[in-house]
């Protein structure tokens, strides 16, 4: 089966506050903004060709039922970095056996739930080996 023509992927996310969630994303995550959409909606860089926007457009959810990831090699080096930028994590990088995975979690936006992960799986694509379906 071919891929579908996709080329890009950008995930929403709401706030209240705008000028806070951003700087959240700006300065303690080190994301580039791509879009300012109106000071409405901020969109930022994650990698090449994905993004995240985050919207003053609708109510944020209560529970989102959502967790944001942030797939890296390098866990450990992620987690002091926005440790010393003064992101707050819910626990150290640990490995989860169960889906064989070495992350962490945090908040930082209204209540979405984000994650530093590496996926220990051998099977998993890695970003120069995307499986062709």
């Amino acid at each position: 089966m071919a891929h579908p023509p996709i080329r890009q992927q950008v995930t929403f996310i709401y706030t209240r506050d705008l000028p806070s969630a951003s700087a959240f994303l700006r300065d303690k995550l080190g994301l580039t903004l791509a879009l300012n959409q109106f000071d409405l909606c901020h969109i930022y860089a994650v990698a090449p060709n994905a993004f995240l926007g985050v919207c003053t457009n609708r109510e944020p959810p209560e529970n989102p039922g959502v967790t944001y990831t942030f797939v890296t090699p390098d866990v450990d080096g992620m987690y002091q970095t926005l440790k010393a930028r003064g992101v707050v994590f819910d626990a150290p990088p640990n490995l989860h056996e169960r889906f064989n995975v070495y992350a962490c979690f945090f908040g930082g936006i209204e209540n979405y739930r984000f994650e530093i992960q590496q996926f220990r799986d051998p099977s998993w694509p890695t970003p120069l080996t995307t499986p062709e379906n």
